[in-house]
């Protein structure tokens, strides 16, 4: 006869056998989802907002140039004018062409009518530079610019 009494209050065992399963794929499942960044903000990036945005889909076909003051850590170097960063480095208005040009060497060929290059310009920077990098992006006929912002109201750029 069995003893009911010992087995009343005590709980089933739970097997932990599948958590090491379980453990592993999820981290295998974070390492294929998570992409790592691949530039770093040289300049500050504050980005200003507006009504009618439209996200670019093909993030292969875009070309980005970030805009605006030094970091921090660079304003003691660099000073406190706007600068023009491409990939990780900082750049002059002259470097763009070449820069833009070895970029859209490196994409395929189907592609390369089709590529945008993507201005992200800090809504502190003056309008000067910015014509500059476009007037550099016309001398080699990349004509196909946008503006990355914000959605959001847009008066709220106004100091």
């Amino acid at each position: 006869m069995k003893n009911y009494r010992k087995t009343k209050n005590r709980f089933p065992a739970i097997s932990t056998a599948s958590l090491p399963d379980i453990v592993f794929m999820l981290l295998f499942f974070f390492m294929t989802v998570t992409t790592i960044k691949n530039n770093t903000l040289l300049v500050d990036n504050n980005l200003p907002n507006a009504k009618e945005v439209k996200k670019l889909e093909k993030k292969d076909r875009i070309i980005e140039i970030f805009v605006g003051k030094p970091s921090r850590e660079l304003v003691e170097v660099l000073g406190t004018e706007p600068r023009i960063q491409l990939d990780n480095k900082l750049a002059n208005v002259n470097d763009v062409a070449p820069y833009v040009l070895s970029e859209l060497s490196k994409k395929p060929d189907a592609i390369r009518n089709l590529v945008t290059v993507s201005l992200k310009v800090d809504k502190d920077v003056k309008v000067g530079i910015v014509s500059d990098i476009k007037e550099e992006l016309r001398k080699v006929n990349l004509l196909k610019v946008n503006y990355t912002t914000y959605e959001g109201n847009a008066f709220t750029n106004i100091k």
